[in-house]
């Protein structure tokens, strides 16, 4: 399975973007573009249209840590389906199964929850499933898998991942049967606000 694994906070400061919990604090600290010659300065002035659009297609693509590939290949399918090609992908992106763990609190990042789907730890309706991209649907019941709850990690949840003060309403939440039931799809407003999915639409067009 290929990954993404250069350092996220590095990431984050090319981007002005904090993609990790963990970034905030060092974005505060040093918020220039990293780099011997990084410094604010670069981010300073105006910007051509085509940088707008490769900075948000980059910044969403390491926000949710997808490839080149499979993000272009993500937004192509968007395109096929009817309604606007960026919110489809946005919706797309929230319902891959390792968002869907990361936002239900089972991991501390993104990162985290994709190494604890590819490691093949829960069960989607009685089913294993080790495919981070994985699509969920409405109905679908997701479960540690009863080998993987006896594993230390979920012993101790609470600490390793507090549970998020901001579960979204689509998903249905039980830290004690350490299960996740999908009980409608994301919608626009279920993500992050400050992402303009369109620049990514022209970006793609071009």
């Amino acid at each position: 399975m290929a990954r993404d694994l250069s350092p996220v906070v590095k990431q984050s400061r090319r981007e002005g973007y904090a993609l990790h919990p963990k970034a905030h604090k060092y974005l505060a600290k040093r918020p220039g573009i990293p780099g011997q010659h990084g410094g604010n300065g670069r981010r300073l002035g105006s910007k051509s249209q085509y940088a707008l659009q490769l900075r948000e297609k980059q910044k969403v693509r390491r926000l949710y840590g997808l490839l080149e590939k499979q993000f272009k290949n993500l937004f192509t399918k968007a395109a096929k389906q009817r309604g606007q090609t960026g919110e489809n992908a946005m919706i797309m992106l929230e319902r891959r199964l390792d968002n869907v763990l990361y936002r239900a609190g089972f991991a501390s990042s993104r990162r985290a929850a994709r190494q604890l789907a590819g490691h093949g730890h829960f069960m989607i309706n009685d089913q294993r499933v080790d495919i981070p991209s994985y699509q969920v649907s409405i109905g679908d019941a997701i479960v540690v898998r009863t080998k993987s709850s006896k594993n230390d990690y979920f012993k101790i949840l609470d600490d390793v991942s507090p549970k998020p003060s901001n579960i979204p309403s689509w998903l249905k939440v039980d830290r004690k049967k350490l299960s996740i039931d999908v009980k409608s799809l994301p919608t626009r407003e279920d993500v992050e606000p400050d992402i303009n999915e369109q620049l990514i639409v022209e970006y793609y067009s071009r």
